[in-house]
């Protein structure tokens, strides 16, 4: 009797694991397709908004003298290539900007790490380009 109740028990386990499975291969199933489904919600977003959101640059040089806003360019650039920088114009006056930070903390941390060097330099709200990652298979 025990070796029959043993077999019943094995039998059952046996059936209750392989649901468990294909209840558990469902659900990563539909938690893929919802991972899938945020990722092209983000790329389309991505696309509508031409990769800038809200974030924080560093001005470093606002004036009419281009010449002037050039060659604080060009220094910046080499002294400190790994942030981007970028020239707009206001008319009439010239401006740098540097970085692309999502937070006011990343702006702060480069500010203080560059305010030797440029000591007029200081944090403003901007639009700042996003990099959208490739999906990873």
């Amino acid at each position: 009797m025990n070796y029959t109740f043993f077999k019943i028990f094995l039998f059952l386990s046996l059936i209750f694991i392989s649901c468990t499975n294909a209840i558990a291969q469902d659900n990563q199933d539909q938690i893929q397709l919802k991972v899938d489904q945020l990722i092209a919600k983000k790329a389309e977003y991505h696309r509508l908004t031409g990769g800038e959101k809200d974030g924080y640059r560093l001005k470093i040089f606002f004036g009419v003298d281009r010449d002037e806003a050039n060659i604080l360019r060009l220094k910046f650039n080499s002294m400190f290539s790994e942030y981007r920088n970028y020239e707009e114009y206001h008319q009439p006056n010239f401006v740098i900007l540097i970085g692309d930070f999502k937070t006011k903390l990343e702006a702060f941390a480069v500010l203080k790490k560059i305010q030797i060097e440029f000591p007029n330099a200081f944090i403003v709200k901007s639009k700042i380009k996003t990099t959208l990652k490739p999906k990873e298979k």
